[in-house]
């Protein structure tokens, strides 16, 4: 076998010709007569990488795959036709060739060196790189934005900026993962859960009651299931140490726009039937139409309520809680103020006041990452 000298054209030929057909490193060195660290030096340009010590896995392209793919570019032959007779997926092929040069400069051994170059591991964290994105992903999770939130508002606030670009798994991954721990663990806590590590979700029974001259969801007018209509709203309580203690939330269905009821005098009937309707009248009369609740006791009085306010109530069936899934959500999202198991007597209502303007200054998928302020600003706008 031939030490220290350089190969010609014609052997570099031959190389890339076999390992094209699929054949080892080793067998391609025997046959022409070089060592393996000419063909690492033919393809990287540079000292031999250490060799891979496991196989490659079968989900990722082959330097025969990739001769194939070439070869198509050569034949003016589209994706969808190339990754057909490779029998893979049209986007694999897609980005092999967009990521190895573009159709104009694809080469299949060059791009097989590519790949093998950037699964080196570890690699360093984007979130660890680049401080102005990191302090963006921090000061959303200290206003208690979702990852999802920050990941997608990202985008709006800097549209022209590739940079500030993370996906809200790699944000988890860093909260959760200590290997990959770009940002402070205790941000954690600023998490909806507070907690700093996955655990499996576990259905939670809904407690349920019956009162006399409900109206069911089933009577409910199609215009509040679609939310074509603003002012259709949904309603529920947040409940405290020992059921001593309450929050009553309401979330507008449109715009997703929440409201928190004070109860200092306790949860029940006579108690909330006052503090919503108090709250509901402070709304223009376009703005209050309806009211979904479930079958909580804390509504016997729903008739007077109704009568007061001009807003009819109507029940969701037992044990469906996702009939009312916008309140669902936002009370989830309101244990990260109030926790379960703690007393809610203490809060003020300066206090919820404030922290539903936190949770309406969120941006929210459902509303094209706008905020429940904005849109019910515009909505408000457009009723007056």
């Amino acid at each position: 076998m031939r030490q220290g000298k350089r190969l010609t054209e014609a052997e570099h030929a031959e190389l890339r010709r076999r390992l094209a057909a699929g054949e080892t490193y080793a067998r391609a060195a025997t046959a022409v007569g070089c060592s393996t660290q000419s063909i690492y030096r033919l393809l990287t340009g540079c000292r031999a990488p250490k060799r891979r010590t496991t196989p490659r896995a079968v989900l990722r392209l082959s330097v025969a795959e990739r001769e194939e793919i070439s070869r198509g570019i050569g034949a003016a032959e589209s994706c969808r036709a190339i990754a057909q007779r490779l029998d893979r997926a049209p986007s694999t092929v897609a980005r092999d060739i967009a990521s190895n040069g573009g159709r104009h400069h694809y080469r299949a051994w060059r791009a097989d060196a590519q790949a093998v170059h950037r699964t080196g591991r570890p690699k360093v964290a984007k979130l660890a790189s680049c401080p102005a994105l990191r302090e963006a992903v921090e000061r959303g999770l200290t206003l208690r934005w979702s990852p999802q939130q920050i990941a997608a508002r990202l985008v709006v606030d800097y549209p022209d900026d590739a940079q500030m670009r993370v996906s809200h798994e790699t944000i988890y991954q860093s909260l959760f993962v200590q290997t990959r721990g770009a940002l402070r663990r205790e941000l954690a806590r600023y998490l909806r859960t507070g907690r700093a590590q996955r655990r499996p979700r576990r259905p939670t029974p809904s407690r349920q009651g019956h009162m006399p001259d409900m109206v069911l969801i089933k009577d409910r007018p199609a215009e509040v299931a679609d939310r074509a209509v603003p002012g259709h709203w949904e309603g529920d309580l947040i409940i405290g140490k020992t059921g001593g203690s309450a929050i009553g939330t309401l979330i507008e269905r449109q715009s997703r726009y929440v409201i928190l009821l004070n109860l200092p005098d306790g949860r029940f009937a006579e108690h909330v039937r006052t503090a919503l309707a108090a709250k509901i009248q402070e709304l223009p009369a376009q703005l209050r139409r309806s009211l979904t609740w479930d079958r909580g006791k804390e509504m016997a009085e729903h008739v007077q309520f109704s009568i007061e306010t001009g807003v009819q109530v109507y029940f969701c069936d037992p044990h469906s809680p996702w009939q009312r899934g916008s309140n669902e959500n936002a009370n989830g999202l309101l244990r990260q103020y109030f926790p379960k198991g703690t007393d809610l007597s203490p809060h003020s209502a300066a206090h919820l006041d404030a922290v539903a303007a936190e949770l309406n200054g969120r941006p929210r998928q459902t509303l094209g990452w706008l905020t429940p302020s904005e849109v019910f600003a515009r909505t408000v706008a457009m009723t007056t």
